[in-house]
């Protein structure tokens, strides 16, 4: 079975091509909601954020996000150190889920793949690519977010030329082109080289 990982910047519309997926009976893994699980319930995730971030972003002996995202969003090197504790577990609940499905090929939606090298444990990587003006203002709508809350978002991610290089399919979703089409022409290439 292929293991494949769907990512995009913020705002780019990976969600809801995750869902076009599954609406063609593609199980998918959702990296972002597996990573918030793992924070609240896994206490070897836990232990070690509490050991590198200290007692200020833990509340009750729950992982407070908010007060983990204040810290890392601002520290480049806080964020490599988190991302260092939560992507290898969320890569191993991705193996051991994948092991569990019966399709021809399964995805892990994740934002970040060419940022960590995440790309690399997948068969197959599909982009999601829109223009970063029109990812801005889908945040700003979707979020409430100002333009510099979520151009600061961006920053933390790839650029859209360093998703495009990891890429074996491109899904443009610019408001022009059709999505579904390019979904169903993906998703065929995908259960064929299965």
């Amino acid at each position: 079975m292929l293991k494949v990982g769907l990512t995009g910047g913020i705002g780019s519309g990976k969600s809801l091509v995750a869902r076009m997926f599954g609406v063609l009976g593609i199980p998918v893994f959702e990296a972002d909601a597996a990573g918030r699980h793992l924070l609240a319930e896994d206490p070897a995730v836990r232990a070690a954020i509490l050991d590198r971030f200290g007692e200020g972003v833990v509340h009750h002996g729950t992982v407070d996000r908010k007060a983990l995202a204040a810290v890392v969003f601002q520290d480049p090197q806080a964020l490599a150190d988190l991302n260092a504790i939560v992507h290898p577990a969320v890569r191993q609940a991705f193996r051991h889920w994948a092991e569990q499905q019966h399709a021809p090929y399964v995805l892990m939606e994740a934002a970040i793949l060419a940022e960590t090298g995440g790309h690399q444990a997948f068969d197959r990587v599909v982009v999601v690519s829109a223009p970063e003006a029109l990812r801005l203002a889908r945040v700003m709508a979707r979020d409430g977010a100002t333009e510099a809350e979520v151009k600061a978002r961006m920053r933390n991610q790839a650029s859209e030329e360093e998703r495009l290089a990891i890429a074996d399919h491109v899904i443009v979703n610019n408001d022009q082109q059709l999505v579904i089409p390019q979904v169903l022409q993906v998703h065929q290439a995908l259960s064929h080289a299965s």
